[in-house]
């Protein structure tokens, strides 16, 4: 297991990014795969970054686990921000047109699309969310 510390802030997308990559690369993770959690982590990150701690800034940790059986990749996004989970959300009615529909909700859409399994809690005065991918 792997785990990095940084302030919650848009900035720090592309550092979570450049770590959460590194770890995919040791697995000879697909491109597709990557693609996909890249674009997880920028909605989920970006979120904390942008809500947790409205106004203010404070610490995120990302945590990537390598599990067997099947061969997948779980990254797990812990915050100490407000109490907020994102799968209670309701989906966006993706049949409507776009300018039909609500603003918001269609990042966290494609996350729970493309990842494999998707969790929330919300213990210890964190928010802790979890995203499986198999590779």
């Amino acid at each position: 297991m792997k785990e990095l510390t940084v302030d919650a802030t848009v900035e720090n997308i592309e550092v979570v990014t450049d770590f959460v990559n590194e770890q995919l690369e040791a697995l000879s993770c697909s491109m597709k795969a990557q693609m996909q959690i890249d674009i997880a982590i920028d909605e989920l990150f970006g979120n904390i970054a942008n809500y947790a701690y409205d106004p203010e800034v404070g610490p995120a940790t990302v945590r990537v686990e390598v599990v067997d059986a099947p061969l997948s990749v779980v990254i797990t996004f812990i915050d100490h921000g407000v109490p907020y989970d994102p799968l209670k959300q309701e989906d966006p009615d993706t049949t409507r047109a776009a300018e039909e529909r609500e603003i918001g909700g269609l990042g966290i859409y494609i996350v729970k699309k493309s990842m494999d399994e998707i969790s929330y809690e919300y213990k210890d005065g964190q928010n802790i969310l979890r995203i499986r991918k198999n590779i």
